[in-house]
């Protein structure tokens, strides 16, 4: 049996997030330390942070181990997330130190909590009542003696906080210090539940007796765009809540989150706990320490939000779930789809996998019987789905350097008419992808990387999309130093709209691309105002694509729907697919039917028949037979190895020599293909070269991995990356 409590001076073995691979012995402080308890330790002059994570192996002389410095006031990590983290760890390959980062990545959990002032109902009436006041004292009743901060209390009654201070002068309102972290608001489960169509109801009952069972289970919530998913799956979050235990949703992208919060506010009442790039640090360290106490029900986040430290996660929502952002692709190399699936097996949780278009991965394992499937069939209220038509850009009279067809400029002028939106979408950030000199040829490249850089005219400058390196426009060619003969080549958002533009004057045109914005409250107040119908013409790149919700768009024209079907990436096809039906899905929301134009020169490819036809069943059939012919993901395992280093030739080597002393990855029946460069070979200066394993479905490859990559020494600025289930291959 396990240890769980070590008495003062016993010896412990404790996880740092320092980059060691193994455990570190101390002696356990005086008043001993639980397993599992956040420490503080002394390492060489510093003090790091560090977990218990059971007996000290004690083989060294135990007159020279040091003593744990303290215990940390926070809630110990969990048998079960310590078991989590492992699984990761062995699953991506990832070293222990570098998996506790990422679970301990809130500032100051080694602080004391600082205090703040809050402000809650008094004893004494006021001399005189204002109706300012009364507004302050109502809100207060209203809320059953919920404490405010300041600016809350000021905020929710529509007064300046000096009416406040003035009621604190009276005695009306007390003002007293407070921890900073304290719990959140309580959800209710029952306070704001909508009357559900037939299709939702029996959706919801099935999540419901799911989460109710206590055990594990998965999932894949199936609906067209519009059929109102959120309302089934925060259904299965209202029972979460009455059975007490915790909720997560996760969220590709933060752009979503505020329109999120504002419906689950409708949904229970109050605000859940947020996690992600957009909180400040001070929210950061509050979630996490209040998700370990359990005083946050549930919790909104991006991927990350899945190594917080739950003590009872009863339900895994991963909305949009094939979407690409859930991978990470730096660091941990992980797809917080999977790993969430993984967290709640452990947990005895449930998963809910939303989308309009689910992953091939997911749809798999519908078919191998491992997920359960919930379709939800009808667009929510009037609404239906869009009539999808190509438009062939052959036989279209385009006239030089434009990219919108006469049919779609007809289609747009027709839908501005009548008061209605049209969105123009191109996956394409920026003025234009390639910028050409006319005299000599040559493209402007970046410095650092082996990729054209983009015009961004808004701006003014050139900009890589790999490594965000920016130069100002230049006037003359870098190569041949001729004057005047640069030209764009192919259209970015921000050509489009200048198109746009000159083709409807009179027009509100709004752009909506991620690096327009400064900030995500920029691109939050945009959406919001572009919802509200002040703008007649939208411009996006995918960001679009993305669960907003705009009543009065009805037409959807596509730019370039080939654009996504070039390249080499096994999962062309399926992002194409996912990709136009998500954009086509933003028209017709409400009660005017939508229409989605493509504009393609392939109108009899496969992908786009499938597209328009709207027969995904036929389209993930036949996907899934070429995937299962070619042996690779998600009837295949691959595993991408990426070198990288600032000299071109030690990468090369060392590739070549992995390809030759394969040995451990044939025993397991293992293909190795390369050493090749990486379609994009330079990046921040480093060179990179890819191989790629390829292995059947059952094959013990991360062993394999293990110990093929641990026969070769690395020279000390070369670094190696392993990509379990590769989702980019660039």
């Amino acid at each position: 049996m396990s240890q769980d409590f070590f008495h003062e001076g016993d010896l412990v073995g404790v996880l740092t997030a320092q980059p060691l691979d193994r455990l570190l012995d101390y002696k356990a402080p005086e008043g001993g330390c639980w397993l599992g308890a956040f420490v503080e330790v002394p390492l060489g002059p510093r003090k790091v942070l560090g977990v218990v994570w059971g007996p000290g192996q004690g083989n060294f002389d135990i007159a020279k181990v040091r003593s744990v410095i303290r215990v940390l006031d926070v809630a110990p990590m969990r048998e079960e997330m310590r078991l989590f983290l492992g699984k990761v760890a062995d699953y991506t390959l990832t070293p222990m130190s570098a998996m506790l980062r990422l679970a301990t990545r809130a500032p100051g959990l080694g602080d004391a909590p600082s205090m703040r002032k809050v402000y809650r109902l008094g004893d004494a009436d006021p001399d005189r009542l204002t109706d300012a006041r009364a507004k302050v004292l109502e809100v207060l009743r209203d809320y059953g003696g919920l404490s405010f901060t300041l600016g809350e209390l000021a905020e929710m009654a529509g007064v300046s906080t000096s009416v406040v201070k003035g009621l604190v002068k009276q005695g009306a309102v007390s003002e007293e210090d407070t921890p900073r972290d304290t719990p959140y608001p309580a959800l209710d489960p029952d306070y704001g539940g909508k009357i559900l169509t037939k299709d939702q109801a029996a959706g919801a009952a099935v999540l419901r007796d799911g989460v109710r069972s206590g055990r594990y289970g998965t999932t894949l919530l199936k609906g067209v765009t519009g059929s109102g998913k959120t309302e089934v799956y925060l259904e299965a979050v209202a029972e979460c809540l009455r059975q007490g235990r915790q909720a997560l949703v996760l969220l590709p992208e933060i752009a979503l989150t505020s329109e999120f919060i504002t419906r689950v506010e409708a949904r229970f009442g109050m605000k859940p706990a947020e996690w992600h790039s957009g909180v400040t640090l001070t929210e950061r360290r509050r979630c996490w320490k209040m998700v370990g106490q359990g005083a946050a029900q549930m919790v909104v986040g991006a991927r990350s939000a899945l190594y917080l430290p739950f003590r009872n996660l009863g339900l895994i929502v991963v909305d949009e779930e094939h979407d690409t952002s859930y991978k990470q692709e730096d660091g941990v190399v992980y797809n917080a789809r999977d790993m969430a699936v993984l967290r709640a097996s452990l947990n005895d949780a449930q998963v809910v996998l939303a989308s309009a278009t689910p992953s091939l991965e997911s749809w798999a394992n519908v078919e191998a019987g491992k997920y359960r499937r919930l379709d939800l069939t009808s667009r929510f209220g009037a609404a239906v789905m869009p009539d999808m038509r190509a438009i062939d850009m052959r036989v279209e009279d385009v006239p030089q350097g434009r990219w919108i067809s006469p049919t779609l400029q007809e289609g747009i002028a027709a839908r501005i008419a009548r008061g209605e939106q049209a969105l123009v979408f191109l996956n394409r950030r920026g003025y234009a992808p390639v910028t050409i000199c006319r005299a000599c040829g040559h493209q402007i490249g970046c410095d650092h990387c082996d990729a054209r850089m983009v015009e961004h005219r808004f701006l003014k400058r050139l900009m890589c999309h790999q490594c965000g390196e920016t130069k100002p426009m230049p006037e003359a060619c870098p190569s041949c130093e001729a004057e005047g003969k640069l030209a764009p080549v192919g259209p970015g958002v921000e050509r489009i709209s200048e198109e746009v533009a000159a083709l409807f004057p009179d027009a509100r045109v709004a752009v909506l691309s991620s690096d327009l914005f400064g900030s995500a409250r920029a691109l939050k107040e945009k959406i919001e105002e572009i919802a509200k119908g002040e703008a007649d013409i939208i411009i996006g790149t995918q960001l679009v694509a993305k669960g907003h919700n705009f009543p009065l768009l009805t037409l959807v024209g596509v730019i370039d729907a080939d654009l996504g079907l070039q390249g080499s990436d096994l999962r062309a096809a399926e992002r194409t697919f996912q990709l136009m039906r998500q954009v086509a899905g933003r028209a017709g929301r409400a009660e005017t039917p939508g229409e989605a134009l493509l504009q393609t020169y392939q109108p009899e490819h496969p992908v786009i028949r499938a597209i328009l036809s709207g027969d995904e069943e036929s389209f993930w059939a036949a996907e899934a037979a070429e995937r299962k012919a070619a042996g690779v993901p998600p009837y295949g395992r691959m595993a991408g190895i990426v070198l990288s280093s600032p000299d071109v030739q030690a990468v090369f080597d060392l590739g070549g020599e992995m390809a030759r002393r394969d040995g451990p990855l044939r025993r397991i029946g293992a293909q190795v293909f390369g050493p090749a460069p990486a379609p994009i070979a330079r990046i921040r200066g480093r060179h990179r070269v890819r191989l790629l394993v390829k292995a059947e479905k059952g094959a013990p490859l991360q062993a394999a991995l293990a110990e093929w990559a641990g026969q070769f020494r690395l020279p000390n600025n070369l670094r190696l990356q392993i990509d379990i289930d590769p989702q980019s291959f660039y």
